[in-house]
């Protein structure tokens, strides 16, 4: 009698929010599953504004044997959630948190900020177009765990994506509601193989999968992401020096010795020298946004740098700690806020975090994560791939990233080779040029203005103006409106 009363009063509150609903009308879900999604419901975080919409925060096992699960935070849309997409934000690293960045300082519904109360409600939030969906992966990223330690040591991009997979396929075993919504992946940086290969994955697997394990993708969208070394290598050197970052010798000697389509092993001496001297710029000001300040507080994390990962990708700039540093917002030193909230006992608590009490800090860029095993030149044959398929990709850039510029974004999709069916045109929000368009066949190309390398960061209003019009397939304004 206890349980049918419990089952009762869970039914009722999710049929009051809405949550029970699919797509087509009621839909009374088993009482198991609704007792595991009430279990993971977060009632309210400390320093949190009042919302109406729920969220749900937890852990999803993906391998049992090996004991390894990954951490989420789930956030329904804000308005009408049975109606709308389901959308999984990916941040990269590798190895840095889609929880610290996607949501506590990008696109998520609450900001971390510095001082009482510590979070403030994100009025550009995508879970105003979306049901919000982020993940910290791989294991070892922020609260994501396994109780085999030596499954650090065998990170990289094909065990991410086989994880990743697993990981949707239980998750929507959990929340089997928003398994007939449109699914969609976007991601920045490091996640410009991560969002790819994981798309590739489900691609592949819906071929030939059951109805239960079908996923019903449509499409992924990548921010400054890092999809081809060479010319992600090039066009990075070119957009430094165009912006005045780089002095002509350092430059020339670049150009000449450095050959960006070979490994490290066989750069000239001369090549790794003039690399170091291009990165010791970025001590004095921020690679991922030229024209933002820099934090200046000793004790925050921003003033460290992250310890060198082998094996990741491009080869040649990752010899350099340059590579590693930890991106900044409009507050350059809002990750030290960020890491300072999500390692509060009381937080954890409230997101059902950290249960198995993990043996080091939460930071927002794995200190766990030393080795990836993993990580193809380019991901571009991946691409090519999926468009083929019908799946629907957009690449956006931020125009102030000296990370993975737009320079760098142009050279990799003409290496794509793709036709182009319109031409550059400028694109509008309200009476503001917010960036630039091209549309290729299969493909479109977003730039956002004054935006650095985290660019829901910079530009919020612009950065959800774009996510409405991917997830409705619909070009961007080309007048003021």
């Amino acid at each position: 009698m206890a349980f049918s009363r419990l089952f009762f009063h869970l039914l009722l509150s999710l049929l009051a929010s809405g949550s029970a609903y699919g797509r087509t009308g009621p839909k009374f879900l088993d009482p198991v599953v609704l007792a595991q999604q009430e279990a993971d419901r977060v009632v309210e975080l400390p320093g949190q504004p009042q919302v109406k919409f729920r969220q749900y925060a937890g852990y999803v096992t993906v391998d049992e044997s090996h004991g390894k699960a990954l951490f989420y935070w789930f956030f329904e849309a804000t308005h009408k959630p049975q109606e709308k997409p389901l959308l999984l934000w990916l941040n990269g690293g590798p190895g840095c948190s889609s929880i610290g960045y996607g949501e506590a300082e990008e696109l998520g519904p609450f900001l971390v900020q510095k001082g009482v109360p510590e979070l403030k409600f994100n009025q550009y939030s995508w879970n105003k177009e979306a049901n919000l969906l982020f993940v910290e992966s791989p294991i070892g990223v922020g609260f994501s765990y396994s109780n085999t330690s030596s499954d650090l040591n065998e990170l990289g991009d094909a065990s991410t994506a086989k994880d990743a997979y697993a990981f949707l396929v239980n998750w929507f075993r959990r929340f089997p509601q928003y398994k007939s919504h449109d699914f969609y992946i976007a991601g920045e940086s490091y996640a410009g193989h991560y969002v790819p290969q994981l798309s590739e994955r489900i691609f592949d697997e819906n071929k030939k999968v059951s109805k239960e394990k079908y996923i019903n993708f449509k499409g992924f969208i990548i921010g400054n992401a890092l999809m081809d070394d060479e010319t992600d290598q090039d066009g990075m050197i070119d957009y430094a020096w165009d912006h005045a970052v780089l002095s002509d010798e350092t430059y020339h000697t670049i150009k000449k010795y450095c050959n960006f389509s070979k490994s490290s092993d066989e750069q000239l001496p001369e090549c790794t020298e003039a690399v170091n001297t291009y990165y010791s710029v970025y001590d004095i000001i921020d690679m991922y946004s030229l024209y933002s300040p820099i934090c200046v507080d000793p004790n925050a994390a921003t003033s460290r740098r992250l310890r060198k990962i082998e094996g990741i990708a491009p080869k040649v700039v990752a010899k350099s700690d340059g590579w590693h540093r930890k991106p900044a917002g409009y507050d350059p030193c809002v990750d030290y806020h960020v890491e300072a909230y999500f390692n509060r006992r009381d937080v954890q608590e409230a997101l059902h975090a950290n249960v198995t009490k993990i043996p080091y800090a939460w930071t927002l860029c794995s200190d766990a994560i030393e080795n990836w095993n993993d990580a193809p030149a380019s991901v571009l044959p991946v691409i090519r791939k999926l468009i083929a398929g019908g799946i629907r990709v957009w690449v956006f850039s931020g125009d102030t990233d000296g990370r993975i510029p737009v320079t760098a974004t142009r050279y990799t999709l003409n290496k794509l080779g793709l036709n182009i069916t319109e031409d550059w045109n400028a694109w509008y929000n309200h009476q503001e040029v917010g960036g630039f368009t091209i549309v290729y066949d299969g493909l479109a190309f977003v730039t956002l203005r004054g935006a650095g390398h985290q660019v829901p960061t910079f530009v919020p209003k612009r950065a959800r103006q774009l996510i409405k019009h991917f997830l409705a397939n619909k070009q961007l304004p080309k007048s003021p409106f």
